[in-house]
């Protein structure tokens, strides 16, 4: 089969090329960093947490194989979050190493970019599965009852739920997700699977934050995905859950000095509406 090129370009002169070389320079053993926080995400449940813009984000399997269902907004205003669809079309569906995670409109700017992945050897496997997977969202108790007729409050969706309510946000907030060390793919009739995380203790995926951030993420409930995650088969998938944990570090200011945060592009049109320039700002704004 044809290899055919990608419909958004990132090659050299395009407005999404990256700087490899500086973001190997903040890697651990390059740039010097300090450890500011751990955050533990406990098994079969949620946590939020704050990255300031110019830090770096680590997140660990710390005991065994779990899938981690994340979230990401702009600290000061979260109508701009992560747009998985749209980093799908600019990046891939299954993100790795100097892939972005991008922002909706319309702020539409890098929130966020992968700059270590210890599964990036993983590859595609002879099912066609990759890992940190754009293709599928969280799982929920909508779908759960859809399902199975039973009602169930410890789904992805729910866990990042009660994971940002202390932050303000609420359920409409929960957005399509990065399954950080999920492996998928579309099978011969394109339809989305699922197969066991194959990530181990010590693994972990880690970002640069672009921007300030509001990070949540739900441990969960189906664990490595080795059993039926609804639980159809009648095994609970209990015994395959483990939590997972997040590093916060803190950059020297030196290894920043040619880092500017990203800006939105610079759309100066009103989408064809015929009001006054001088309103069009609060127009945005919804007022």
């Amino acid at each position: 089969m044809a290899n055919i090129e990608a419909a958004y370009r990132s090659g050299e002169g395009s407005a999404l090329a990256v700087n490899n070389a500086f973001y190997d320079s903040l890697k651990e053993g390059g740039a010097k960093r300090t450890l500011v926080e751990t955050v533990k995400v406990p098994m079969r449940s949620g946590l939020a947490w704050k990255v300031p813009a110019g830090h770096v984000f680590r997140i660990r399997v710390s005991e065994g194989p779990q899938v981690g269902d994340f979230n990401m907004w702009n600290l000061h205003d979260p109508r701009e979050r992560m747009w998985a669809s749209r980093t799908r079309q600019l990046q891939r569906a299954h993100v790795s190493t100097y892939d972005r995670l991008w922002s909706t409109l319309p702020f539409l700017r890098p929130m966020a970019t992968i700059i270590e992945d210890t599964l990036e050897d993983y590859g595609k496997d002879e099912d066609g599965g990759r890992v940190h997977d754009l293709l599928g969202t969280r799982c929920d108790p909508y779908i759960n009852y859809l399902l199975t007729g039973e009602d169930f409050d410890f789904h992805c969706h729910s866990n990042l739920v009660r994971a940002i309510l202390p932050h303000g946000l609420t359920e409409f907030d929960v957005h399509d997700v990065l399954n950080v060390f999920q492996c998928t793919g579309l099978n011969n009739d394109d339809q989305y699977f699922m197969k066991p995380c194959p990530a181990q203790k010590g693994d972990y995926l880690e970002f640069f934050a672009e921007i300030d951030l509001l990070c949540a993420m739900s441990c969960c409930p189906g664990g490595d995905l080795s059993v039926d995650f609804l639980g159809r088969d009648g095994v609970d998938p209990l015994s395959t859950c483990h939590p997972l944990e997040v590093d916060i570090y803190k950059l020297e200011s030196a290894a920043l000095v040619q880092w500017q945060s990203p800006k939105s592009p610079d759309y100066k049109g009103r989408h064809g509406l015929q009001t006054p320039a001088t309103d069009w700002e609060s127009v945005k704004r919804g007022l």
